[in-house]
């Protein structure tokens, strides 16, 4: 089953070259968040616009600190799913290698070629192995919802497209330029590889809003690339794409699930048993779910099983009527539209989340994402956000 969002999800704004703040936000605040894989590029703004929680990363921090192969993608991505975030919009600037596709025009790409060299590009290593589908690159639901915003506020838009990602932060000779123009890609770009299967990992919604600031360097009639004439339509551009950003939240409030949120599904591959404590803590919260329910009981997914829930103390079970003690550590439980988790060991009475911390679950039973991220061995209850058939 698809879950759908709920009002506590935020979105996420990554922003690219001249795109360092958001206006209009409210009850702002900036977070420092620290990571297992080191530090973002900068404190995540977080606050609402229209009403939808939002958090902003600047993805080269403000003034631009970071060149494409410093940015710390790993740790961007980690600390927006650990706010919370469950999409994320990706401003990014653009170099056109088609004549059609204008300086100052917009382009939803739907696919990518990733030529980068010195970036890391998963979160599942040292011990822990999975392989996520990315075929389909760019949540489609996202992209249209973004694209329908460009329509409303008037921007030219491109809808499809391949973004070809490059190491930088040189740009490209002609010889390449051409090459890339062989192979029928639209735009060319140093930044959404790895940031794209970082979110995918991570079961994060990814669209991007791909910028044109410049004809690379093939165009033979156009001047030679130069950051004065790339800077000079950035601006231009980053105005056009706050105007986005803010006609399109609306709408994300009632944007319908899609299988993003379920990219780990059978992804990973690794004996849950085999994997080190340390390599868990590591992977949270990009594989949060899975790994709480699965690190104390070594199935492969968790399990919705019946009966009802009473008062545990260390070392009980918590389990009774119709299933006694069958419950393992590890187990779903649902009873009367609550989920309820089974760990090692459980305070007395469990810890009941509030409303706002929601557990989504799949129809085969596999926790998908939390919002509240408790501590291990807890007992977890919340109600479930979605229907359940």
């Amino acid at each position: 089953m698809k879950g759908t969002r709920t009002e506590q999800d935020r979105v996420g704004v990554i922003g690219g070259s001249g795109l360092y703040d958001i206006e209009g936000l409210k009850s702002v605040r900036r977070v420092q968040v620290r990571t297992p894989f080191g530090s973002p590029s900068d404190a995540i703004t977080v606050g609402t616009l229209q009403g939808v929680a939002v958090a902003f990363l600047s993805r080269h921090g403000r003034g631009h600190r970071f060149n494409p192969s410093e940015i710390n993608y790993r740790a961007n991505i980690y600390a927006l799913k650990s706010l919370g975030v469950t999409r994320v919009i990706s401003v990014s600037a653009v170099g056109s290698m088609k004549e059609s596709i204008r300086p100052g025009d917009v382009v939803m790409p739907d696919q990518f070629i990733d030529l980068t060299k010195r970036r890391a590009s998963t979160f599942f290593e040292g011990g822990m192995v999975a392989h996520v589908a990315f075929g389909e690159p760019i949540c489609g639901s996202l992209a249209r919802s973004v694209f329908s915003a460009g329509q409303q506020v008037g921007a030219t838009l491109h809808r499809g497209g391949t973004y070809l990602c490059m190491e930088g932060p040189q740009f490209s000779t002609k010889a390449e330029s051409r090459l890339y123009r062989q192979w029928g890609v639209d735009v060319i770009g140093m930044t959404n590889m790895p940031e794209a299967k970082l979110a995918r990992e991570a079961e994060l919604c990814y669209a991007t809003m791909a910028l044109v600031t410049d004809y690379d360097c093939w165009h033979e009639t156009e001047e030679a690339v130069t950051v004065e004439a790339i800077l000079d339509t950035l601006h231009h551009n980053v105005a056009l794409a706050k105007r986005i950003v803010q006609a399109v939240l609306p709408s994300l409030a009632e944007c319908p699930g899609c299988a993003c949120g379920q990219s780990l599904d059978n992804a990973i591959v690794t004996d849950r048993r085999s994997v080190s404590a340390s390599t868990k803590k590591r992977l949270r919260p990009a594989d949060t779910p899975r790994l709480r329910a699965e690190e104390r009981s070594g199935v492969s997914h968790g399990k919705i099983v019946g009966g009802r829930i009473r008062r545990a103390g260390y070392g009980q079970n918590p389990l009774r009527r119709g299933h006694g003690d069958s419950g393992r550590v590890g187990d779903l439980f649902l009873n009367r539209r609550q989920l309820f988790y089974l760990g090692r060991a459980h305070r007395r009475g469990g810890r009941r989340l509030s409303s706002s911390s929601i557990l989504r679950f799949s129809r085969a039973g596999g926790l998908i994402s939390p919002v509240w991220n408790g501590v291990p061995g807890q007992l977890f209850v919340g109600r479930v956000n979605t229907r359940i058939s």
